[in-house]
Order: C-alpha cells, then sequence, then structure tokens
C-alpha cells in the first residue's frame, strides 16, 4: 500500500493530531483537511491559521479533499458518520484509502462501508480504544475490512498501533462499543454514586469499601479523572454511548444499560454547556465536581 498524501475529515481534536502527527511519515508528502469550520465565519479564521502553522493545507470542500487525498481519515463525531461517508462517496478517488475512526456501531460502519466501497474505493474500519490524548497518534486502534491487515502494516511502519483484527467489517466497532459501555458506564455509576454519597455525607464510609473490593483502583484519583473527562467530553460521550445502544439493539438486545448511560453522559454535558463546573481546573478533586452538582441541583 502506497501513500503519499492524507486528508483528515473532522479538524477537531483528533483531526489536529492526526493530521499533524502523520504529515512528516516517510513517504507522505501533504496533509489536508476539510470542516465546517474552515467555511462558517466565526471560526474559520483561527481554524485556517492552525491548520497553516501545524503545516496542514486546509482545504475548501469535501470534493478538493478527496480529490487531494490517497488516504482519508474520518475524524468526526458518531451521529455525523453516516452522512460524512455519504459525501465522500460522491467525489473520492477510486483506489483510495477511507478509515473511518469514529464511534459508531458495526451497523452503521457496515453501511458506510459499501457506500465507500461502491465508489470504487476502499473503506476500513477502526475501534479507537481508548482516548486520543495523551497518546496521540499512537492510541491504541484496532482495524477491520478488506484492506485492514494492509494497512495496519503500513501504519504501524508509521509507529502507530494499529492491529487487523478481522476482514469481516463490524467486528472492531463492536469490540470498540462493547468496551464503550464498561468503560462509559463507570464514569456514569461514579459520578452519580460520588454525588450522591457528597449529598448524604458518607463518602468517607462509600469509598473505602470500594477500595476493600478492588484495591487495585484509587478510587479518589479514579473518581477525579472520570468527572473531568465527562466534563470535558460528555457530549461526544453521549453520542459514543448512542452507537454502542444501536450496537446493543443491533444484537437483538434492549440497550437498557447503554441508555441510561448515554442519558447520564448527555446531563453532565449539559450542566457543562450551563456553566456549572467553570472555573474549576482539570485537575480538581471529585468533591469539587460534585459540589458543583449539588450546588447547581439545590439553583
Amino acid at each position: 500500500m502506497r501513500v503519499q498524501t492524507i486528508g483528515l475529515i473532522g479538524y477537531g481534536e483528533v483531526g489536529k493530531t492526526f493530521a499533524a502527527g502523520l504529515k512528516d511519515k516517510a513517504g507522505v508528502t501533504a496533509a489536508h483537511a476539510w470542516d465546517l469550520k474552515f467555511a462558517a465565519a466565526a471560526s474559520q479564521q483561527a481554524e485556517k491559521a492552525h491548520a497553516a502553522q501545524a503545516g496542514v493545507s486546509a482545504q475548501p470542500s469535501m470534493q478538493a479533499l478527496c480529490a487531494a487525498s490517497d488516504l482519508l481519515i474520518s475524524a468526526v463525531t458518531a451521529s455525523n458518520t453516516l452522512a460524512v461517508a455519504q459525501e465522500a462517496a460522491q467525489s473520492i478517488r477510486p483506489g483510495s484509502i477511507f478509515l473511518d475512526l469514529n464511534s459508531a456501531s458495526p451497523g452503521i460502519k457496515q453501511q458506510a462501508a459499501a457506500l465507500i466501497d461502491g465508489a470504487g474505493a476502499h473503506y476500513v474500519e477502526a475501534g479507537v480504544m481508548t482516548s486520543v490524548p495523551p497518546y496521540g497518534i499512537k492510541v491504541p486502534m484496532l482495524l477491520g475490512g478488506a484492506r485492514a491487515a494492509e494497512l495496519a502494516a503500513l501504519l504501524a511502519s508509521w509507529g502507530l498501533d494499529a492491529k487487523a483484527v478481522s476482514e469481516q467489517l463490524g467486528v472492531a466497532s463492536a469490540i470498540k462499543m462493547c468496551r464503550s459501555v464498561m468503560i462509559k458506564g463507570l464514569e456514569a455509576l461514579v459520578i452519580e454514586s460520588y454525588a450522591t454519597a457528597r449529598q448524604y455525607g458518607v463518602e468517607d464510609h462509600v469509598l473505602p469499601t470500594l477500595a476493600e473490593t478492588f484495591p487495585s483502583i484509587d478510587w479518589h484519583k479514579q473518581g477525579a479523572y472520570f468527572f473531568s473527562r465527562v466534563v470535558q467530553h460528555g457530549k461526544r460521550r453521549a453520542e459514543e454511548m448512542r452507537e454502542a445502544a444501536n450496537t446493543v439493539r443491533e444484537a437483538g438486545f434492549d440497550p437498557l444499560m447503554a441508555a441510561a448511560i448515554a442519558d447520564k453522559q448527555q446531563w453532565v454535558a449539559d450542566q457543562a454547556a450551563a456553566g456549572v463546573f467553570q472555573g474549576l481546573p482539570k485537575d480538581a478533586p471529585w468533591q469539587a465536581y460534585a459540589d458543583r452538582l449539588l450546588a447547581a441541583r439545590k439553583d
């Protein structure tokens, strides 16, 4: 597999990380990006300036990005996964590679693959197995699809942690989504449990019992991390959990837990958007986050 030009669809946190991290890899001559923010009056100047400073070419449209790229990397929100594939399929060059990093259900990934493959390109799904920071482009990824092994070998030669798990589309996403039910579920449980314990003044009794049962976990430190991550990225996590719920539904089960986790993540995101946590440093203890939630509830 020979890739000279890379195009990022989505120039958010993940897109910026991958564009900057891949542009100087062996054989890569240019990195491009397209994002709706490049066309929006309120954001285009800052976003294009960021791209220019990073050595990334900001393209004026999806069509231009597809024309310029051998490898397209889709890094958008979960809810836009299929819409992006639909738009890219109208312009993608036959023979190019489309790597889908988005946290979508196996069914959505399969639909996206049908569109991209139908246009003569090659779709590869990725299950990104943890948060991109602090790993950067070396974040662990599982790849799936007919060209997954070939692409994994190329990415590995660039120093990425990419492994092919199946030629069957949906397997990598299923692994990612099932893990998300657990991880995002733990976040939701900790926030609900800790905030409630704080209200009753029983946290000094509850957390030691957790430590007795799971002694390898620092429950104060882990709680602070969970609160901070959900406050920062709750909206994105809620979207991912809706896709996890779709994954459970596609398996033939009612997604009772996954749907509730999505609701909890969205609730925290809504609190953050309302300014409940404004001014709190990222390294604040979990009690500070819980106190803000309690104060907002009492208001």
